[in-house]
């Protein structure tokens, strides 16, 4: 059990150290050292199979992140067991405690122990199979899928495919997560029944939302004149038998193991849509990106290690300087969906209450993830980030080649507005004429981080999504939580289906919001 190897005494002393050291201003910080930027800066180059090499640039000079700090995070990384729980990860330990489970995710994309990578490399080819089948017209003509499913069974797949499909999709995909009908109604009116497929989403095949929405688009088959409308659809599930059971051949069921979770499925058949729309050799890019960031996260120590050097500044950010929120911005329409995905990928893995083993945590965990797009962005909430009472520390993400083909300057624009707000939001200053008007002043000192990526291609995205992963994990770690479990999203599934039976002791404002919509 990775908590086994916690020294919380020493941890505790080195939060206490961390408060008490100095906070000098980010301009302090570059005045005092020339060679800031090179230390606190990453290149991470990598070449997926026969590619040319990609890479992706890490900025976290921008941060109050010192020596000082630095070797408190460092020391406590001993202290928390961190060397331990990267391999239990890696190596098929028990790593969700609460629920008796490894995390295999990464054994998805190659990393892992050797039957795990072997089950997930059986898992793909079946995947392959299917795809390569689909394309080839085994299925009659497909032009669209519904995808249907909730939470990481639905968050990566729409940004991936809306992220990697801008140039070229070979079938045109709609993910549908609400149960709002009008979503699906909106995924309907998109598509040809008659050359339609519904992929169906679920680790469990039980979940309500998707299951009810995977009921409607087979009804909307078949009144639209399909002749099968089950054969149809693809099951994407840790749980086969289920989906047999409900109607789907077991020829089109993909199946994926029960220690990989839902936020971090992507890798595994979750990623179907992705396939599909891409093609396997695009989606094994995306694997091997993500295996080539597996691979820098367990070889590197300490602030070399991309990932933990993030959950550093996290952490510090989140408790020592009092920041309740972290802000996403992707100066990227293709990566418009990225800060969706990563507030399920931190709030739900690190919005926690207790330890491993089940005692209050000793301070504040993840912070509110939120976000948007640039520049968009900029003229919306950035008045709060300069101007507002609270620190936020922000992360910028861009990629250096374009998405379009217009004209260059579009793309000039957009880098030169991501790479000012940093500036400005560290600097500040005064935009009156004499430099004294109050509501024109800035105060500056405010952190930003940036994540320059090469492009934004399959194996580039795919190393980023990994970087994400694993930096979540590293701050849960120097937390002492659990990562990859969620039962903060049961009670109120619970409860909505005791509100929906009309059943279940509900106090009065909830019992007469029922009233007043017909639901008792």
């Amino acid at each position: 059990m990775i908590e086994q190897s916690r020294d919380n005494a020493a941890i505790t002393a080195l939060w206490e150290r961390l408060s008490a050291l100095p906070r000098p201003s980010l301009a302090q910080l570059f005045e005092s050292d020339g060679e800031r930027v090179e230390k606190l800066s990453q290149r991470l180059d990598f070449t997926v199979e026969d590619a040319d090499p990609v890479g992706i640039r890490l900025d976290w000079s921008k941060t109050h992140l010192d020596d000082a700090v630095l070797n408190a995070f460092e020391e406590m990384t001993n202290a928390a067991g961190f060397d331990a729980a990267r391999e239990a990860l890696f190596g098929g330990g028990i790593v969700n405690p609460t629920e008796g489970r490894p995390a295999t995710h990464g054994a998805m994309r190659g990393s892992g122990q050797e039957a795990d990578v072997e089950e997930a490399e059986a898992l793909l080819a079946r995947m392959g199979m299917l795809v390569e089948a689909i394309h080839a017209g085994a299925l009659g003509e497909v032009n669209h899928l519904i995808h249907i499913g909730i939470g990481g069974s639905a968050l990566g797949p729409d940004l991936a495919v809306d992220a990697l499909t801008r140039d070229l999709k070979r079938v045109d995909v709609h993910v549908v997560s609400n149960i709002d009908g009008l979503a699906l109604e909106e995924a309907f009116a998109a598509c040809d029944p008659a050359t339609t497929l519904i992929a169906v989403a679920s680790k469990t095949f039980t979940t309500t939302e998707t299951m009810t929405n995977a009921a409607s688009a087979l009804k909307w088959l078949a009144d639209s004149g399909v002749t099968d409308p089950s054969g149809r659809v693809v099951a994407l599930t840790a749980n086969p038998e289920k989906a047999v059971e409900w109607g789907v051949d077991e020829t089109r069921v993909l199946p994926f193991p029960e220690s990989v979770g839902g936020r971090y499925s992507l890798w595994s058949s979750i990623g179907f849509p992705v396939a599909l729309a891409v093609g396997m050799e695009d989606f094994r890019a995306m694997l091997g990106g993500a295996q080539a960031m597996d691979s820098h996260f367990r070889k590197n120590d300490g602030r070399a290690n991309g990932p933990l050097l993030a959950a550093f500044s996290d952490l510090y950010y989140s408790r020592v300087r009092g920041c309740q929120t972290r802000a996403v911005f992707a100066y990227d329409e293709r990566l418009a969906l990225l800060p969706d995905y990563l507030q399920q990928l931190e709030m739900e893995s690190n919005g926690k209450s207790v330890t491993f083993d089940g005692k209050p945590v000793d301070g504040p965990t993840a912070a509110i993830t939120w976000g948007g797009v640039g520049t968009d962005a900029q003229h919306a909430v950035f008045q709060l980030l300069h101007q507002g009472t609270h620190m936020t520390p922000v992360d910028f993400i861009a990629s250096i080649a374009p998405g379009d083909e217009l004209d260059p300057a579009h793309h000039k624009s957009l880098l030169a507005n991501c790479f000012a707000q940093g500036a400005a939001l560290m600097a500040g200053g005064n935009m009156s004429s004499d430099g004294k008007d109050p509501a024109r002043a800035f105060a500056g000192d405010r952190p930003s981080a940036t994540i320059l990526l090469d492009d934004c291609d399959a194996a580039t995205f795919g190393a980023m999504i990994a970087f994400h992963e694993h930096r979540v994990f590293a701050g849960a770690v120097l937390m002492g939580i659990n990562p990859f479990d969620q039962f903060g999203v049961e009670l109120g599934k619970k409860m909505a289906k005791e509100v929906e039976s009309g059943e279940g002791d509900f106090d009065a404002s909830t019992k007469a919001l029922m009233e007043a919509a017909g639901l008792k």
